[in-house]
Formats: structure tokens, sequence, C-alpha cells
């Protein structure tokens, strides 16, 4: 349950990111994305805290993707471009994002690896 905390918590701050970011001018289509971003982050932090059974291992793989796409989504953003957005590390809370979902990405493998063991009985 611990390591399910930690998940729920790092795609609440992953979301929370993108939040604030959008209400701190980011708009167009990013911030479009960056609101689905947050929603999605909600969304998938709850259901690691709450489901069970067969349903964990799914919200568990889920959110592991959902948070390495976003990683790679800043990446890519970051170095060749991303739908004609280039970012750079000056901008507004981009390093903190890069630790928060690179920290998280590996929160969410042990989870997954976890879950997942527990689902096998081993």
């Amino acid at each position: 349950m611990v390591w399910r905390a930690l998940s729920a918590l790092f795609l609440l701050a992953m979301g929370g990111l993108h939040l604030y970011l959008v209400f701190n001018g980011t708009g167009g289509i990013l911030g479009i994305l960056f609101t689905l971003n947050f929603v999605g982050g909600l969304v998938l932090a709850i259901a690691m805290l709450v489901v069970r059974g067969w349903l964990l291992p799914v919200a568990s793989v889920l959110s592991l993707l959902f948070l390495v796409g976003t990683l790679l989504a800043l990446v890519l953003a970051l170095t060749v471009g991303l739908f004609g957005i280039q970012s750079s590390l000056s901008y507004d809370l981009a390093p903190t994002t890069l630790v928060v979902e690179s920290i998280g990405a590996v929160v969410l493998a042990v989870t997954t690896v976890l879950v997942l063991r527990a689902r096998r009985g081993i």
C-alpha cells in the first residue's frame, strides 16, 4: 500500500505541476493538453488508491505508461521539439517537472512490479 500511495502522490504532483502552468500563462493547445494531463493524473492517482483485484495491475501499468509518456514528451520538447513546440530548462518549472516525473517513473515501475508479482503470487 505504501508504494501505491507514493505512486498516487507522484501522479498528483505531475498533474499539479501541469495545472499550475495552465493557471500561470500556458494557453492554447498546450494549455489544453496540460489540463488533460492533470485530469489523467488525478484519475489514475485515485485508481491507484481505490481499485482492487484484476483492475489494480491495469491501473498500475496505465499509470506507469502515462507518467513515462509525459516524461518523454518533456524530454522531446526540451531537445528536438514536440508538435512544433520547443522548450528549454529555463521554462517555468521545467527542471522541477523533469525531476518529479523521473522519480515518479521509477516509483511507478517498482509499484507495477510489486503489483504484478503479488497478482501472480510470487
